[in-house]
């Protein structure tokens, strides 16, 4: 059975860092391509970063390019998202999943980040 727990979001005030943790279960971990999304206010949920567990490579939407590392431990089976230089466009609801989950797959309850100016 799958199960995603986010954590980690909060409030911060433009320019600050958050970190979040997924903890998966349910989930071949070492071997999938593991990916963050995120859904703001009014808007659809879009992929943020994505790594590929066994080769460790990345991808990031040009949006958070150079300001967000995605990485994850194998032996915990956890995903992290380090978030720098935060912008209020970033506040949103954080979830983790696979590559190219989709609506009908199983989601976490995601954890809430909000950019104050």
């Amino acid at each position: 059975q799958v199960q995603l727990v986010e954590s980690g979001g909060g409030l911060v005030q433009s320019g600050g860092s958050l970190r979040l943790s997924c903890a998966a279960s349910g989930i071949p971990f070492s071997i999938s391509t593991m990916a963050w999304y995120r859904q703001g206010p009014g808007k659809e949920r879009e992929l943020v970063a994505h790594i590929t567990r066994s080769d460790e490579a990345t991808y990031y939407a040009d949006s958070v390019k150079g300001r967000f590392t995605i990485s994850g431990d194998n032996a915990k089976n956890t995903l992290y998202l380090q978030m720098n230089s935060l912008k209020p466009a970033d506040t949103a609801v954080y979830y983790c999943n696979k590559r190219f989950a989709s609506t009908y797959d199983y989601w976490g309850q995601g954890t809430q980040v909000t950019v104050s100016s």
